[in-house]
Formats: C-alpha cells, structure tokens, sequence
C-alpha cells in the first residue's frame, strides 16, 4: 500500500499545490489562458501523438474493447441523467450536464499520466482509444441534447455538422488520428523532432494536474444540491464495477488493458464538467461542486482500485 501511495500521492499532490496556490494568491482567472492552451493544443496533442504513433497499427484495432468502455461510459452517462431527473428534480438541459458529472471522467488530465504510471507502457494504447472514443460520444450526445432542448431551437442538420467539425478538428483527437497514421505507415519522425515531442509530453501532465488544482480552487463553493453525492457515487464507484463487467463480457482483454479501463472509468469528474456547464449556462454551481467533491473524494477511491490493480486483487487481473 506505501508503494500506491507513494505512486498516487505525487498526481494528487500536485492537483493540492495548484488549488493551495489558488485559494492563497487569487490571481486572475484568465491567467490560466496560455496554460489551458499549451495543455490542449501543444502538450497533451504530443503525448496523444507519440502513444499512437509508436504503436504497431493492428494493436489499434481492437472494436470489442472499443464497445466495452464506450458502452460502460454510456450506461454511466444515462444513469446519472436519470439521477438527476429523479432526485434533484433537474430539467431535461440541468439533467444533461448531471449526465455529464457521471459519465465525464478527466481522462484528458489525469488518465494518461496515471494509468502509465500504474500499468506501463502498455497502456498507453487503450488510454488513447478510451480518449477518443468517449470523447467523439460525449462531444456528440451533450451539444444535440442542448440544442434539442433550447428555447430558440437550431436546425437540427446545422448542429450536427458543427458537431462533427468540433470533433474532427479536436486537437487531442487529431492527435490521435494523425499518429494513428504514422502508425500505419511506419513513419519515424527526426530524432529532433521527436525529442522536441517527447519534451513536450512530459510536461503533460504536472502542468494538466496543476492547472486543474488551480481552476477549481477559483470555482465558487456553494451549496451541495441534493442528486451531487449520487452523481459522484456513480462516477467513482459505478463506473469503475461497470467497466469491469463489461472488460468480463466483451473480454479476454490483457490484464493492461482490461485494468487502464477500470482505471479510466475510476477518475474524478472532469474539469470540463463546469467548462461545458458554464458554456450553455446551465447547472454551473452544481457542476463546479461536482468536480471540486469530486477531486477530493477520488483520492480515496482512486487510490483504492490503483491498490487492487496493482496487488492483482481485481478478478481480470
């Protein structure tokens, strides 16, 4: 156990540091601008890149685990809609970003540089296909519900080609895609230019986890709404049960693969939670709580299931 803690403590660290420094310095929020921009555009793109690219092309190829975590994403997803609805007495738009407290996991932060450290290399695959593909789900499903639900509704064909552009032109699905490519082609960038690369990968995640730490320390803490304590049951203790049966029925997967799903579907609610919340305005206090309990509780939990990945007490592995 010294050895997960040992392990967990560093990522969680560095998420306390960067809120410690928010709630004492309280600079400008917008002061986070360049590093939201060198994380989406530059650094984690270099990482997504770099995973694919250094993959053989057929390890890509894998639509049964695909299905399995995409699946275990939306049963969480849907189920926290349904919570929502049921206890918090949330409209069909409120309901949506609930949906999105419990099936939105911060696979983009967090997920990459935890399941390397706890798995090895070999995750690095199957973090990059649960990326991608819960994304492409999640940035389909939520932006059709809001404009279904608007008051002044859109057409609906002009928001599913916007929907479409937001996903093929995301940087980190670009990323994805681009190195999936190189893959394929068995193209090996100049050492410069790979070394450039992996400089910037390694960058990832300390500045994802801090700047995490210091957005949510700047998030307004107010009341906890009634359906937020099962929103964060179903996305730290569901999820994870969820993902696990489904690595069981779709499997045999190895157990790296099977173990970076249960660890992906184990994470905190994402910090994009009350981004989107606040972009539709819609349900953002309740969100921003989400994620800020969320974070706290998933030190616990996510260090739990990193034990009985390890350990090898988890039945896949």
């Amino acid at each position: 156990m010294i050895d997960i803690l040992n392990l967990a403590l560093p990522y969680f660290g560095l998420i306390f540091v960067g809120f410690a420094c928010g709630r004492l310095k309280r600079l400008p929020e917008n002061g986070l601008a360049w590093m939201n921009f060198f994380l989406l555009y530059v650094s984690l793109p270099a990482l997504f890149f770099r995973i694919m690219s250094k993959t053989p092309f057929e390890e890509l190829n894998n639509l049964p685990f695909v299905l399995a975590t995409t699946l275990g994403t939306a049963i969480a997803f849907f189920l926290s809609g349904a919570i929502g609805r049921m206890i918090g007495g949330l409209s069909v738009r409120e309901a949506t970003m609930a949906s999105l407290a419990g099936g939105y996991g911060n696979i983009g932060y967090m997920g990459p540089g935890l399941a390397l450290a706890v798995l090895g290399p070999k995750a690095a695959v199957p973090v990059a296909l649960i990326f991608c593909f819960d994304s492409i789900f999640l940035f389909s499903i939520v932006p059709v519900a809001m404009a279904l639900t608007a008051g002044h509704r859109r057409p609906l064909l002009p928001t599913i080609l916007h929907v479409v552009r937001e996903i093929v032109l995301h940087p980190l699905i670009v990323a994805a895609y681009l190195g999936a490519a190189a893959a394929a082609l068995h193209l090996h960038l100049p050492a410069a230019v790979d070394n450039t690369l992996q400089f910037l990968q390694n960058a990832a995640a300390p500045v994802a986890l801090f700047t995490l730490g210091v957005t949510v320390a700047l998030r307004p803490f107010g009341r906890v709404p009634w359906e937020i304590p099962s929103l964060i049951g179903v996305k730290l203790l569901l999820h994870p049960v969820i993902a696990l049966g489904l690595m069981l029925a779709f499997g045999p997967f190895t157990p790296e693969w099977a173990g970076t799903a249960v660890l992906m579907a184990s994470l905190p609610p994402a910090l994009n939670v009350f981004v989107i919340a606040r972009q539709y305005n819609t349900w953002v206090e309740p969100a921003s709580v989400a994620v800020l309990i969320g974070t706290f509780v998933s030190v616990v939990t996510l260090t739990t299931v990193m034990w009985l990945i390890k350990t090898g007490h988890m039945p896949l592995l």
